[in-house]
């Protein structure tokens, strides 16, 4: 009964765990460099003026949407009429098949 227990227990731990790291590995604050550019005015793909950041390795074009923070609204005059290189630092998520990255610093690059 005992050693029934104890590999029950043992097996709803794992299951836990494996629930919890994916939502760990999101989390993970990741620094980008990129074109930003205004979603609105710019790529024509935003109801609103928003900050997206292109990013492009090995040939491929990753583009991340800045969620509306004080951290993105700040910044937004810097791209809004023109691209700028940028370098942005935050966490990242995938919503509705669009990159989603939440900012916490953002500054202009240096060349």
């Amino acid at each position: 009964m005992k050693r029934t227990s104890f590999l029950l227990a043992g097996a709803i731990g794992l299951f836990m765990l494996a629930l919890v790291m994916p939502a760990q590995a999101e989390d993970k604050e990741i620094t980008i460099t990129g074109d930003a550019k205004c979603g609105k005015c710019a790529l024509k793909e935003t109801e609103k003026c928003q900050n997206v950041i292109q990013v492009e390795k090995d040939g491929k074009k990753t583009t991340y949407y800045l969620v509306q923070n004080d951290v993105s609204k700040k910044f937004h005059e810097n791209v809004c009429q023109a691209t700028k290189k940028t370098t942005a630092t935050g966490t990242s998520k995938k919503v509705d098949g669009k990159l989603q990255f939440t900012a916490t610093k953002i500054d202009l690059a240096k060349d």
